[in-house]
C-alpha cells in the first residue's frame, strides 16, 4: 500500500562539508577494507562505549556514503520511501517546474497519478520514470542539434 510523501531532507549547509567528508572518509575506509564482505556493518558511535554498537545492513551504509558524498559537495539531500506518493506540488517541486504546468503533465496522461478525494496523489516511482524519460528526450535531442550543427558547418 502506497504512503504518503513522508521522507528527510537536509538542506545545504545543516551539515558542515568538512564534518559530511570526514565521515565519508571513515565509511569509504571501512567499506573499502571490508569489500567482498555482505555482511552487516558494525558502527561504533562516538558517544557510545565499544559495546554499543549500531548495526547497519551494508546496503545502508553503501546509500550513507551517497548521502555524505552530496552533503560533504555542499548539496542538500532527501530520502523518500519509494513507495511514496507525493502532492501536485511536491511533484512540481522535484521536477523544478510550476504546479499548473504538472498539472497539463496529468491532464495529458505523461504522468500517471489517483485522486484522494479532489486531490491528486502522483507515485514517487512514476514520477521518476517520467524524469529519466524526459532527460533522455532532451539528451537525445541536443545529440541530434549537435550532429545537424556538424553537417551544416556551424560547429
Amino acid at each position: 500500500m502506497a504512503t504518503a510523501a513522508q521522507g528527510r531532507k537536509l538542506e545545504p549547509g545543516v551539515i558542515k562539508a568538512q564534518d559530511a567528508e570526514r565521515a565519508l572518509r571513515r565509511l569509504n575506509s571501512y567499506l573499502a577494507h571490508t569489500e567482498g564482505d555482505s555482511g552487516d556493518i558494525r558502527v561504533h558511535l562516538e558517544a557510545g562505549t565499544q559495546e554499543e554498537a549500531l548495526v547497519l545492513p551494508r546496503p545502508v551504509a553503501e546509500m550513507f556514503a551517497s548521502l555524505l558524498a552530496a552533503l560533504a559537495g555542499g548539496k542538500g539531500v532527501q530520502v523518500i520511501p519509494v513507495d511514496a506518493e507525493l502532492t501536485t506540488q511536491q511533484a512540481a517541486d522535484m521536477l523544478n517546474v510550476s504546479r499548473p504546468y504538472l498539472i497539463g503533465l496529468l491532464d495529458d496522461e505523461k504522468i500517471p497519478y489517483r485522486r484522494v478525494g479532489r486531490h491528486r496523489r502522483i507515485r514517487f516511482e512514476d514520477l521518476m520514470r517520467y524524469k529519466r524519460e524526459d532527460d533522455q528526450r532532451r539528451h537525445d535531442a541536443a545529440g541530434r542539434l549537435a550532429q545537424l550543427g556538424q553537417e551544416l558547418g556551424l560547429d
